[in-house]
């Protein structure tokens, strides 16, 4: 039962992280997302590809992104 919450609870971070970005990188678009799709490396990827900007700069902000989300639960 505590896996199927922790899934919940992932999946519900990773919605409101995938906003943020789109927020953040205007350049997304809602196809890139479907693709990243839980996945972090895919995502900074697209990110990266689209806006020309640093893994490591990425990175950074969505590790701010993803410590208020955490915070937030």
């Amino acid at each position: 039962m505590a896996d199927m919450a922790d899934r919940f609870k992932w999946e519900g971070r990773w919605d409101q992280l995938k906003g943020r970005a789109k927020q953040m990188w205007g350049d997304l678009t809602d196809d890139d997302m479907d693709v990243a799709e839980g996945n972090m490396d895919e995502l900074i990827g697209r990110i990266k590809e689209r806006t020309g900007e640093s893994v490591e700069s990425i990175q950074r902000r969505l590790a701010d992104v993803s410590g208020e989300l955490r915070d937030r639960f």
